[in-house]
């Protein structure tokens, strides 16, 4: 079994991305499976293609892109992307979409094929907070999210995808007060843990157990 794993690169004013960071520091080798390392950047009429290239190329499982999201505590594997562009500020190439639909021809949401409830239960056990989210925004996390499900609906039936939120590392808080952080070592962690998951229900499908929100 392979897995891509994409991380993006820092944008806004932060110097660093969690995501790449962790991305890079993962193990070559979980539970089985090969873990396949992909930096991409912060831009919104770039990022699709760099994935869709690494896909064709490396014929993977899974894809399991992981995305900054300042202001959450816990890892949060997402549940939906929408068909979506909407920045709250401009991408690393400056640019800001407003309403704008990724892709005329695709669904107005794609749900993940990822075990997202058995991620976050593997994550808890692994003692860092996890929670399933049902938003992954409407900038280039929900970007990269929704056009990976896209490429799957229209080119690579094959396999299967989802993405994960992960909070600001220690060093992006220190002028940002009362804002939950999360280290390294601890990223890494729960991203190990969530891609054992993906490997052991490889086939079975998610676990039933309730991960609802009520907002």
């Amino acid at each position: 079994m392979k897995i891509l794993v994409t991380g993006f690169d820092p944008f806004g004013d932060d110097k660093i991305n969690p995501a790449i960071e962790a991305v890079k520091r993962l193990p070559d080798e979980i539970a089985g499976a090969e873990i396949i390392k992909l930096e991409i950047p912060t831009k919104f009429n770039v990022s699709a293609q760099v994935v869709h290239d690494a896909i064709a190329a490396k014929h993977p499982d899974y894809v399991l892109s992981i995305g900054q999201a300042g202001g959450r505590f816990a890892l949060t594997p997402e549940r939906v992307a929408i068909n979506l562009d909407d920045g709250r500020i401009p991408d690393n190439a400056g640019y800001q979409p407003l309403n704008h639909t990724i892709h005329a021809d695709g669904q107005t949401a794609y749900f993940a094929q990822l075990p997202i409830k058995a991620m976050a239960k593997a994550i808890r056990e692994a003692g860092i907070p996890s929670v399933v989210s049902n938003t992954a925004g409407t900038y280039v996390c929900n970007h990269i999210m929704y056009q990976v499900q896209y490429m799957r609906d229209k080119e690579f039936p094959e396999i299967k995808a989802g993405f994960m939120h992960i909070p600001f590392l220690p060093d992006q808080v220190v002028n940002r007060p009362d804002t939950p952080s999360l280290s390294l070592a601890d990223d890494v962690k729960g991203i190990t843990a969530a891609i054992g998951a993906i490997v052991a229900r490889d086939g079975k499908g998610d676990i039933e157990t309730i991960e609802g929100a009520i907002a």
